[in-house]
């Protein structure tokens, strides 16, 4: 049985592939701060009390998984957890883009190093970053923190991408599409399943010879 460990697990895109992988006969291992009652019921086996930003709660992440694995290592490991904020030039509040920062450009850095071990030739990482990080797309400004701590999430994947190549694991930054989510306030055009199915998909054709890409969830290939 393939393992799968998703971050950020307990709503939204996290729970929708932590749904979908289960479909799928895969060993989902959900990691977040607080199981929701949806992933409490889902058949996953939750690890509580991980929050990406907080360096002491992942201090013990790499045996608390690999009490949970079917096997001795992660196929699949997916950096789903983040964090979005509003500012504008006329509102900028840094701590707000500190914490971004921090939870999204840090936070599947952390992740990974702790399951380093736990990755072998084979495994993918899968960076669920967002189309807001590209320069070339960024035609309306604004989202200061969240765009800036996407970039830099998308530069931390391809360097991922590099070192880890040797070791026969590929990375890929994805981008979920606008997703009908709880941090947009609900808006978007695809469901969080659509997304998962979609991101999945992605992940699915990940190879060494293609580490380190920027692709939408649709299959699109997106600019830096």
């Amino acid at each position: 049985m393939k393992n799968v460990v998703i971050t950020g697990s307990n709503r939204g895109i996290g729970l929708a592939l932590v749904e979908h992988y289960l479909k799928q006969g895969f060993n989902v291992i959900a990691l977040c701060r607080s199981a929701s009652d949806a992933l409490k019921n889902s058949g996953a086996n939750i690890i509580e009390h991980i929050d990406v930003g907080d360096d002491k709660t992942l201090v013990q992440l790499k045996q608390q998984v690999a009490e949970q694995l079917k096997s001795d290592h992660i196929d699949i490991l997916i950096n789903n957890a983040g964090v979005l904020s509003r500012e504008s030039i006329g509102a900028l509040d840094t701590n707000a883009i500190a914490q971004q920062f921090n939870i999204n450009s840090i936070g599947p850095l952390r992740v990974t190093s702790q399951l380093l071990p736990l990755l072998v030739s084979g495994s993918k990482v899968a960076m669920v970053t967002s189309r807001m990080g590209s320069m070339a797309d960024n035609t309306s400004g604004g989202y200061y923190g969240y765009r800036m701590s996407k970039a830099a999430l998308n530069a931390a994947g391809v360097s991922l991408a590099l070192d880890l190549a040797p070791k026969g694991v590929a990375v890929a930054l994805l981008h979920p599409g606008f997703v009908q989510t709880e941090m947009v306030g609900g808006g978007g055009d695809i469901t969080p399943k659509q997304s998962a199915e979609g991101l999945a998909a992605q992940i699915e054709k990940l190879t060494l010879a293609n580490s380190g890409g920027f692709w939408h969830s649709n299959g699109e290939t997106l600019t830096w």
